[in-house]
């Protein structure tokens, strides 16, 4: 049990976001906590190597997604797909903040999180709310782009990942093993 949780947010440009919080549920269960790791718009479907590594790594790491596919450039433009997803998004919210309050799990990563309010599939009430509600002993993390004034002021640590240099620019596709 973690003695006192606070709110993380790691947010910017950068590549590393989710990395970065993968790190601290690694850290987290080596320490005997619980983890969920509830990834928004990166669907069940999708194979990602932190998904196989942490199931065949048979840590104390619960991982979730949102039951909804997601296309990064069309998503955004389909009102069906839109609507579907901020009403999955709510459903989901309410069961996290259900665990946050009882304090199921130690640790809660909110995986992609930010994404979703900058791009209004969640408002702010809804991450006050869950914030709010969680137990006094749960760490809570945001991760995605687009953390404004208000969420940075709802946390106690903000870290900003910046994009330098990426070689998506120079035509480098996403890696397997690396990006993915």
């Amino acid at each position: 049990m973690i003695e006192k949780g606070l709110i993380q947010i790691y947010t910017g440009t950068g590549k590393g976001k989710t990395s970065a919080a993968l790190g601290v549920a690694l850290r987290a269960t080596g320490h005997g906590n619980s983890v969920l790791l509830y990834q928004f718009l990166k669907s069940p479907t999708l194979q990602t190597g932190e998904r196989t590594a942490l199931k065949d790594a048979n840590l104390n790491i619960t991982v979730k997604a949102l039951d909804t596919e997601w296309d990064m450039r069309k998503s955004l433009k389909d009102p069906q797909v839109l609507k579907k997803t901020r009403t999955e998004i709510l459903h989901v919210l309410e069961e996290i903040s259900k665990a946050a309050a009882e304090g199921n799990y130690d640790v809660i990563i909110l995986d992609e999180i930010l994404f979703c309010y900058s791009n209004r599939l969640v408002n702010y009430e809804h991450l006050k709310q869950l914030a709010e509600q969680k137990s006094e002993n749960v760490e809570l993390i945001f991760t995605g782009r687009g953390a404004d004034k208000k969420l940075i002021d709802l946390a106690d640590q903000v870290s900003e990942i910046k994009n330098i240099k990426h070689p998506f620019k120079d035509g480098v596709k996403a890696r397997k093993g690396i990006d993915f």
